[in-house]
């Protein structure tokens, strides 16, 4: 008897590590001292006066489901990232390096190299290392071909940089960015509506999407690191990243001083993916609002004389900005 007969193949994991050490190489950093291949990575902090550490994990959910129909697995790395990136970026914070989880019940080396070159490509484009991660092969613990996927990121800010919530006030400007569709969120509603109670494919042609249902339904989660980067002029006195929990939930989290948000839901493009799941599922307008981001994936906070600025940059470097509300003076809480 040994540890491969007993359902794990140590020469997999080592064939897919040496598989991934050069798509690592290429996402790294100064700071990085060593990354992949060692126990640990290491990272040097510099030119920093007063650093502050911010730190975020995350998942993709069942999204997974989506690439396991569709087998295809190198997008789903952007999401992973993407989830916690956009985290780390509301406080002020740009991140410095990210980690993965990568966990299935029979090690696939070319499945999870496709996994993590995804993942590579989200830490490029969120100017991000891939420093480290961890596969773990747990046979009978999860479906045959499937896998579970984790990411972990930090990042850093000057103290005197970090956002300062307790500035927001009443006739502060909401303003919306556009997100890529559904991101990485609701999506065990998503799988209930489309193939339980509409028995949809992944490859049927949906008209009004242009495209495949899978094709929508797997469209990344977008990083908004360089948009928020753009905008480091402005003063931003509150940023939401609109995730699990939609707008009802999220934009609390950053509210005080007893202020509430009114939201015009008719000041934004809603793509027709959500007219779509609303239709056809039967939701109520409240549930999709606090499942969904609704074709917005970040919200920004700014004081009223500057928001017409922040809008116009932001559509200038290519994104699509809105003004879609207002804080308003009542307890905290959201108002659509």
């Amino acid at each position: 008897m040994d540890y491969k007969q007993a359902g794990v193949n140590i020469d997999e994991g080592n064939r897919l590590v040496n598989m991934i050490k050069p798509i690592a190489k290429d996402t790294l950093t100064q700071g990085v001292l060593e990354g992949i291949g060692g126990f640990a990575a290491l990272y040097e902090i510099k030119n920093y006066k007063n650093p502050v550490l911010v730190s975020s994990t995350d998942g993709v959910g069942t999204k997974l489901k989506i690439a396991f129909m569709m087998d295809k697995h190198d997008t789903i790395g952007i999401d992973l990232v993407a989830m916690c990136v956009n985290d780390v970026i509301v406080t002020g914070a740009f991140p410095l390096f990210f980690l993965d989880y990568f966990a299935t019940g029979k090690l696939e080396s070319e499945k999870a190299y496709q996994v993590i070159k995804g993942i590579a490509k989200g830490c490029k484009e969120a100017e991000c290392a891939l420093i480290g991660g961890e596969t773990a092969e747990m046979p009978e613990f999860y479906k045959e071909g499937e896998y579970d996927l984790a990411g972990f990121c930090v990042g850093i800010a000057e103290k005197d940089e970090l956002i300062d919530t307790n500035l927001i006030k009443e006739k502060d400007i909401i303003i919306g960015i556009s997100s890529s569709g559904i991101h990485s969120n609701g999506y065990s509603l998503v799988r209930k509506v489309f193939f339980d109670m509409n028995s949809f494919k992944v490859d049927d042609y949906i008209e009004e999407l242009g495209k495949t249902l899978g094709e929508e339904l797997l469209t990344p989660t977008k990083i908004y690191i360089k948009t928020i980067k753009a905008l480091k002029k402005f003063k931003i006195k509150g940023i939401a990243h609109i995730t699990g929990g939609g707008f009802i939930d999220n934009i609390p989290r950053i509210l005080k001083n007893n202020v509430s948000v009114k939201i015009d839901k008719n000041g934004w493009y809603i793509p027709p993916v959500f007219d779509l799941i609303k239709k056809m599922g039967k939701i109520d307008d409240k549930e999709m609002y606090r499942t969904f981001n609704m074709g917005i994936g970040m919200i920004l906070v700014v004081d009223k004389n500057i928001a017409d600025n922040v809008v116009a940059k932001i559509n200038e470097i290519g994104e699509k900005a809105y003004v879609i509300g207002e804080i308003v003076q009542k307890e905290g809480g959201v108002i659509i």
